[in-house]
């Protein structure tokens, strides 16, 4: 009798310190999350400042370059400027193109023949890949060569930019990369953080933007085996367009409601941040039915 209440009282006592290890890892989790917003809020704020920047500069560099070109049409014919004149002009145009870019993640050095621009990804303050152009300015504008992946449409960008419009074909070609960068990333932090609960491995093409992978979901003290099929039909996106996600045939009814739920929580959040808040949530529904009605 008397060893079983000291297995009762060990028993109890084991209980209770695997409820005060798990509370203090929530804590711990929590005060990373608050840190990691707090940055994270820093940051979009830093974000914005540099975007007013940005679009200051770009004011800036269109008088200049309307102020050049009325200068240049003042010296010598309007409609035939001086080769000098129009040296000088792309010259110009490149230096204020180099400053104007190096606020949002390219930056760039002149060459003999042009500039060699570089084009930094990142994701949520997290500093990605870094990709590399070196672009022809005579004589003609053109790319020499460059480090950018063959499935980023930059052939079909540069028909449509670079000849006219070089800020707006380093702007497009900037907002690809990153999408691309940030699928990939997330794809990444889900398979890190998240094995546990994925089955399988995760299917993804080579430009990330079709994802399809298999995850558990536990429910009534069983494991529930859900679908998921994202697809990310804007490639400057990093969230999905459309997420289709299923269970088993034998899951109970009420969870067709949590893959609606996971639908709409993988098209707002980003891939690893959704798990996360499953995670939290099933926590919370574990620690419902630990705790005894009416228990402080």
């Amino acid at each position: 009798m008397e060893e079983r209440k000291a297995y009762s009282r060990d028993g109890v006592l084991a209980h209770l310190e695997m409820l005060e290890a798990q509370a203090h890892e929530l804590a711990l989790k929590q005060e990373e999350k608050e840190q990691q917003e707090e940055k994270l809020a820093g940051l979009k704020a830093r974000v914005q400042e540099l975007r007013a920047r940005r679009d200051e500069l770009r004011a800036k560099l269109e008088l200049q370059q309307k102020r050049l070109l009325e200068k240049g049409g003042a010296e010598t014919h309007p409609e035939q400027p001086s080769a000098r004149a129009v040296l000088e002009w792309k010259i110009k145009s490149v230096k204020a193109l180099l400053q104007l870019f190096y606020l949002t993640g390219i930056s760039g050095k002149l060459t003999k023949r042009g500039v060699c621009f570089c084009i930094s990804t990142a994701y949520e303050g997290t500093y990605l890949e870094s990709y590399y152009l070196d672009v022809l300015t005579k004589p003609e504008v053109q790319i020499q060569r460059h480090s950018v992946p063959i499935f980023i449409p930059l052939e079909q960008i540069a028909k449509k930019y670079l000849q006219t419009d070089i800020r707006r074909f380093l702007s497009v070609l900037s907002d690809h990369l990153n999408a691309y960068a940030a699928r990939r990333y997330q794809a990444d932090q889900l398979q890190e953080r998240f094995s546990d609960r994925l089955e399988g491995t995760l299917q993804r093409n080579s430009l990330c933007n079709l994802l399809v992978f298999h995850y558990n979901v536990p429910s009534d003290g069983r494991s529930f085996l859900f679908t998921a099929r994202l697809l990310y039909a804007d490639p400057c996106c990093s969230l999905p367009t459309e997420a289709i996600i299923s269970c088993t045939p034998d899951a109970p009814a009420a969870l067709a409601e949590v893959a609606a739920a996971h639908s709409d929580a993988f098209r707002r959040a980003a891939l690893h941040k959704a798990f996360d808040s499953f995670s939290k949530a099933e926590e919370t529904q574990d620690e419902a039915l630990i705790s005894p009605p009416g228990s402080p």
